[in-house]
């Protein structure tokens, strides 16, 4: 496997833009999905979701204050939103995003601290904690166990 860790700040802030735009998507989704769920069931999860839109529009905003303290620039569209009629398919749907938020997260924190950009790295150690939180909420209210998380 190759090292992706070393990379340069050009791509760095290439790579925080696109998880500024998945950032944007999970607003988007959470937004929509806290707002359409149908069901006694999930009228839990329903207030849930709102909590989570909330925290990823934080997110968002963190990471574009990295990106402009790189001196990049943050871009302004999200990344493609998956909607259905289906409870279940929405939560899958913010299950995955959340779990390759994570992965994505993960190797960040590793280019960060490569870089030396040790403030960063806190940055996204705190965002990866409550992506995680929302990981498990989200099986949770699958009744599922968490998914293993590889990467």
């Amino acid at each position: 496997m190759p090292d992706d860790t070393k990379i340069s700040r050009e791509r760095f802030i290439e790579l925080l833009n696109e998880d500024l735009a998945r950032e944007y998507q999970a607003i988007i989704a959470y937004v929509i999905y806290s707002q359409t769920i149908k069901g006694a069931q999930f009228n839990a999860i329903a207030k849930e979701l709102e909590t989570h839109a909330g925290e990823e529009l934080s997110h968002a905003i963190l990471i574009a204050k990295q990106i402009d303290y790189l001196n990049g620039t943050p871009v302004n569209v999200p990344k493609e939103v998956k909607v259905s009629d289906k409870a279940e398919d929405m939560l899958r749907f913010d299950l995955e995003n959340e779990q390759e938020t994570i992965v994505n997260y993960r190797e960040r924190i590793r280019q960060a601290e490569a870089m030396g950009e040790f403030g960063i790295s806190e940055v996204l150690r705190k965002i990866i904690a409550q992506e995680q939180e929302h990981f498990t909420d989200l099986a949770d209210a699958l009744g599922i166990d968490n998914p293993t998380i590889k990467g």
